[in-house]
């Protein structure tokens, strides 16, 4: 008995209940960005997002001043006074901005249709040549028809938005990386505004923006004209629209060579673009090999002499039989069928149409300011010799190059804020809570926005208070735009349907987008004319954020219930 009690391990002492309370379970790893896998996938899922703002955002900081050139005199000579020409200048710029979003509407759900039959690779590369084409022919546009004409062509080819959020939940499956991946896209779309509002409103009327390059003095100006260049006369909104062409054509020829097809079955599909992609990979192998090898060899170093003669053609003709991998009898027998789909109708869930709805919601306000603040921005500044508190005119009056640098600089402060704020709270207090704070923010700033009109033109509050405005609404955007993205992935029945999801939800996105900046410009214009420039941000903006918190906060209660 005592041998056995000396031969038997000796137990491990328990811990106490206390210290196993004090530690609690166990923490999640944080997942880095540098943790994501297929990186090089999202890299281009990336490139091509910026399709949209460059498309889309780069002609708001001087969207007043490309209409008001354009528009027939008739349309602005009924009175004298500067502050009248803002009233048609806003109802057509709606207008302008709606055209895009509204073909987006028309397509996004044939484009998510498609992607989920006929693969999203084809679809995405299309839609990139129409962007860079239609960029190209708006700026050279010097008519309010071609004008509409060129934008909705651009619209048409953006409603392929939704395959590339469908393919990030592709490429990154597994749910612990989805929420840094779902911020990718934003992230980049943030980014894209801030390059895309930076060129729109320096490069836009470069003769007089940028005077040292096309000015009578400038070093392109070789015809030596002496009011400038002659092109940049004739066409003073082309050089946004052909900067943008340049950086779609790159992204188009990127994605051509390298973007894999992330269909469901469909992934080992190849095609001549992919093929020379695979080819200029390889060579480009082969040659820093063989540098290596040439280097390396006379000291004969291990590992390079490994390396190298696996690029050898006697390697690869020679392989390591116990190195190589056998392939299954299932890969040799027949190629994965793509994965049942379930009937049209039941993808409409309740949970699908409420996330849905969220997903509306945010637009329908985020876009009309997108659209009235730069028209409010460059709106010629009043004076109010006796304001009530409801009842004022006027805006401040700031340039193009002006409002693009303001604009530009938001978008860096939300890219911040999507790198480094949006993971940490999305874990602390959810996808909903998040959604709820950034809808409690924007009827905030905008009830405050339209008093940047009372402050003295002179006086250091009206830069602050611009920057409080500018800040406040970038940082409840960046919180909502992903929050409604992973709620609306999270509500789809089955991975097979994404692509229509999205595409819906896009679809239903799309038609908010055109809705807002058309009536946010005819209330603004109205505004204009009844002396009450707030009208727009009290009557409308409030009023549509106020809706989608109370939403919100309906679909929170709803998803409790369906765990109860």
């Amino acid at each position: 008995m005592d041998q056995e009690r000396l031969l038997r391990p000796a137990r491990e002492p328990r811990p106490n209940r206390s210290e196993v309370e004090s530690n609690g379970p166990p923490k999640k790893p944080k997942i880095g960005w540098m943790d994501l896998p297929n990186k090089d996938q999202l890299f281009l899922l990336a490139l091509c997002r910026l399709s949209e703002p460059l498309s889309n955002v780069c002609l708001l900081p001087y969207i007043f001043y490309l209409v008001r050139s354009v528009l027939p005199q008739k349309a602005t000579a009924a009175r004298s006074d500067a502050e009248s020409d803002t009233a048609p200048i806003s109802e057509y710029s709606g207008l302008l901005v709606a055209s895009f979003p509204l073909a987006q509407f028309v397509v996004s759900l044939a484009w998510g249709d498609i992607s989920d039959r006929c693969g999203r690779r084809q679809s995405i590369i299309f839609g990139l040549l129409v962007s860079a084409i239609s960029n190209a022919a708006f700026g050279l546009s010097r008519s309010l028809g071609a004008l509409f004409f060129w934008r909705t062509l651009a619209g048409l080819a953006n409603g392929n938005v939704s395959i590339m959020r469908t393919m990030t939940a592709e490429v990154v499956k597994e749910r612990k990386f989805q929420t840094k991946a779902f911020l990718l896209l934003p992230l980049v779309f943030n980014s894209g505004m801030v390059l895309s509002l930076a060129l729109g409103g320096l490069l836009a009327d470069p003769v007089q923006n940028l005077s040292w390059a096309f000015g009578p003095d400038g070093f392109l100006n070789f015809g030596k004209d002496p009011d400038g260049v002659a092109w940049a006369l004739a066409y003073p909104y082309a050089l946004p629209g052909l900067m943008n062409a340049a950086m779609l054509l790159t992204a188009l020829a990127l994605s051509w060579l390298w973007l894999r097809e992330t269909l469901p079955g469909s992934e080992s599909k190849s095609d001549f673009g992919l093929r020379i992609g695979d080819f200029l990979i390889r060579l480009f192998k082969n040659l820093v090999n063989e540098r290596d090898h040439v280097q390396y060899m006379p000291v004969h170093d291990e590992e390079t002499f490994t390396t190298s003669s696996l690029s050898s053609p006697a390697s690869s003709t020679a392989p390591d039989p116990e190195s190589e991998e056998k392939p299954s009898s299932e890969s040799l027998s027949e190629k994965p069928s793509p994965a049942p789909r379930i009937s049209f109708r039941k993808i409409w869930t309740v949970k699908v149409l409420t996330a849905m709805m969220a997903f509306g919601l945010l637009p329908l306000h985020n876009s009309a300011f997108m659209h009235i603040f730069p028209v409010y921005l460059s709106t010629p500044h009043a004076d109010n010799a006796s304001p009530t508190l409801f009842l004022f005119s006027g805006g401040l009056g700031l340039r193009s190059s002006t409002i693009g640098l303001w604009l530009s600089a938001s978008g860096i402060g939300g890219i911040l804020l999507q790198l480094f704020i949006y993971p940490r709270l999305q874990e602390r207090v959810g996808t909903l809570g998040i959604l709820k704070l950034s809808l409690i923010i924007f009827p905030v700033i905008y009830g405050m926005a339209p008093y940047l009109s009372l402050i003295n033109t002179d006086s250091i509050l009206r830069w602050l208070g611009l920057g409080v405005i500018i800040c406040g609404q970038i940082m409840a955007r960046t919180m909502a735009i992903p929050s409604t993205v992973i709620l609306l992935t999270e509500a789809a029945p089955t991975r097979t349907v994404l692509g229509t999801v999205h595409g819906a939800g896009n679809m239903i996105s799309s038609l908010a987008r055109a809705v807002g900046p058309a009536i946010g410009g005819i209330v603004f214009g109205w505004g204009i004319k009844h002396g009450m420039v707030g009208a727009v941000w009290w009557l409308y903006l409030v009023c549509v954020a106020l809706v989608a918190l109370v939403w919100t906060m309906a679909f929170q209660r709803r998803g409790e219930e369906d765990e109860d």
